[in-house]
């Protein structure tokens, strides 16, 4: 039986795309003959539910500290893996000879840089990849690269994200498409009234979005073109640096907006079966999972044309589709979305296309990728 040993920087439950991705996938592979062992940062949760394979939690203490806490268990791990399946740079993987696999869901670097103030706000990520920004982003964009490059082999989750993987200097051969997945939404889901009376929402056309709540999620531009829709709500789900931002920025808007903080996944379900229209408008994205979950409830999505989200909607078919950054723009589709018959005429098209996301074929490739290393 061979050893994947996978290194990560979150896992459930904590939020995030990549945790949620190892938690729905890793019983897969499990059942696929992998002995799978995994370290990654984060306190030990007694809430959590148990895991089919060991999880060592590094606690966030002092950075030097944690990082130590972190290479003495990797280190352990490393000796006796076949495959290392990375889920994020920098992490301090030291010693070992097995195969190493990063899956790249993003820029590092560039989203380092907009935490840390070193990149203008707003700077676009894909004018990052060929700009100049001063030494900070030069020295992040250089580590990158050389982490990546010294990976054996590349797995991303769209044809978006090879592109600029590629374009950071790593031979095309090395980087896979494989699209991220999710299992099949409950069969059980209740019709959408039935969904807004379960979350207790009034009966009133409603927007939805769901994300880690940082600048370039594009919240704010949701809740600014608000004024344009005066019968509209917005429900934001998610945490995050940019909260109390988007509180103030709502405010005027009294219960027009409402935070309802992280929802576990079937609460998220039946919020998205009870909205009219998932809102994703950010200035990025690799392939969100949001999208894919909020088509396999029925509910069209209204997206940012940017990055991976270009790979998800099918314009006027399952979804709207808007130029990105551009407020004007995206309060007209919002006016548009809420025409007699619109609604409608998308959510009867959210099944086109997800035979591209299904669970078992993204867990066939993982494998198939996996075991060519071995």
């Amino acid at each position: 039986m061979p050893r994947l040993f996978v290194a990560a920087g979150i896992f459930h439950p904590e939020p995030g795309g990549p945790a949620t991705y190892l938690y729905e996938v890793l019983p897969a592979l499990l059942a696929r003959g992998w002995n799978i062992h995994v370290v990654t940062y984060g306190d030990p949760d007694p809430a959590a539910s148990p895991t089919p394979y060991p999880v060592t939690r590094i606690p966030r203490r002092a950075l030097p500290l944690r990082r130590l806490d972190y290479a003495r268990a990797a280190r352990r791990e490393l000796r006796q893996a076949d495959v290392v399946y990375a889920h994020t740079i920098d992490l301090p993987l030291w010693g070992g000879a097995a195969p190493r696999v990063l899956k790249v869901v993003g820029d590092q670097a560039w989203e380092r840089c907009v935490r840390r103030g070193w990149l203008p706000p707003g700077t676009d990520i894909d004018a990052f990849q060929t700009g100049h920004y001063g030494w900070p982003s030069a020295w992040q964009q250089a580590s990158r690269r050389r982490q990546v490059a010294a990976m054996q082999g590349i797995i991303v989750p769209s044809q978006y994200l090879r592109q600029m993987v590629i374009g950071w200097g790593i031979a095309p051969e090395k980087v896979q498409v494989i699209y991220n997945a999710l299992p099949p939404a409950p069969p059980d889901l209740p019709d959408a009234a039935t969904a807004r009376r379960q979350m207790g929402w009034p009966d009133a056309p409603t927007l939805l979005t769901a994300a880690r709540l940082t600048p370039w999620k594009g919240v704010d531009a949701i809740i600014s073109a608000l004024p344009a829709l005066p019968e509209v709500r917005l429900v934001v789900a998610g945490t995050g640096e940019d909260l109390p931002r988007l509180r103030a920025l709502a405010a005027p808007l009294g219960e027009r907006v409402q935070f309802v903080g992280r929802l576990p996944r079937e609460r998220l379900l039946l919020a998205m079966r009870a909205a009219d229209y998932f809102v994703l408008y950010s200035g990025y994205e690799g392939l969100s999972h949001v999208l894919l979950e909020s088509l396999q409830a029925g509910t069209p999505i209204i997206v940012s044309a940017r990055g991976g989200n270009l790979e998800v909607v099918r314009p006027e078919e399952n979804g709207l589709s808007v130029p990105h950054p551009q407020p004007a723009a995206l309060a007209a589709a919002l006016q548009q979305a809420f025409q007699p018959g619109t609604r409608a005429r998308l959510a009867a098209g959210t099944a086109a296309g997800l035979e591209r996301f299904t669970f078992e074929h993204m867990v066939q490739q993982t494998d198939a990728a996996l075991r060519s290393y071995l």
